[in-house]
């Protein structure tokens, strides 16, 4: 693969490739086969996003060798769903990565990206919803964007969130996180212009069904401009709001 790759660069820098056939072979130029795992370097020039690890159920190794493949280029990259003990085996061996515990995050760093002209802001309807809420606000702020926060607003005293509702039309997108029943979200729609970003939790009693209720009340909104992630979901949510912001920059 990586023959390939310099046959192509060298046909471009003799002309034979255009600078529009060289770009569009690297859009689709796949991925680096490491056996076991084949990462997408080249997801960026594509979506316009790095890819990002999710974390869960890979082993430190495999982590390990993924975080070093990015390192070697000089790519930053975010891995979600580390738990304190793997991250701190692999903070051994890579001691510049930052791991944000609440979000359960790994990364190089957090840069702002100055082409982002929009502002994101995450609202949680409890301090239970927080974990969700943080990985949200990590993820966001890791793709480049200006995130502020607000949690612990949720329904259940009405005057947190009435109190925020001038501070909405400053933002180019809400992002909303609630578990229970999930009203969060459709409260904040009826309020604001400002498209939300709905993100059920699986924080409840039995009846919330680890967060299939909270997900269902959110799908069912008549409050319109909500859109819907997966439960727990905070990093999709901040990857949409990405998408958002860079079309309006």
């Amino acid at each position: 693969m990586d023959d390939l790759l310099r046959e192509k660069a060298e046909l471009y820098k003799k002309g034979v490739l255009s600078e529009d056939e060289f770009v569009n072979f690297l859009k689709h130029f796949p991925y680096k086969d490491l056996g076991d795992i084949k990462i997408d370097f080249h997801r960026k020039i594509r979506r316009g996003l790095p890819e990002v690890i999710y974390g869960s159920g890979k082993s430190p190794e495999q982590l390990k060798k993924i975080i070093k493949k990015f390192s070697e280029i000089g790519e930053n990259i975010l891995v979600t769903r580390v738990d304190p003990q793997k991250a701190e085996g692999i903070i051994k061996e890579f001691p510049s990565l930052v791991y944000y515990e609440k979000a359960g995050a790994l990364t190089f760093g957090i840069k702002k990206d100055p082409l982002l002209k929009g502002r994101i802001l995450i609202l949680t309807a409890g301090a239970s919803d927080e974990t969700v809420g943080e990985e949200a606000y990590i993820s966001a702020s890791y793709l480049g964007n200006i995130v502020e926060k607000e949690y612990d607003v949720g329904v259940a005293c009405i005057s947190r969130i009435l109190d925020l509702r001038e501070k909405f039309e400053k933002y180019t997108v809400l992002i909303v996180v609630a578990g229970m029943e999930g009203a969060l979200p459709s409260v904040v729609a009826g309020l604001t212009s400002t498209p939300v970003i709905a993100v059920p939790t699986s924080v409840g009693y039995g009846a919330s069904f680890n967060g299939i209720a909270a997900l269902l009340s959110m799908l069912n909104s008549c409050s319109g401009g909500i859109s819907v992630v997966n439960i727990d979901n905070g990093f999709g949510a901040a990857y949409q709001a990405t998408l958002i912001n860079k079309k309006i920059s």
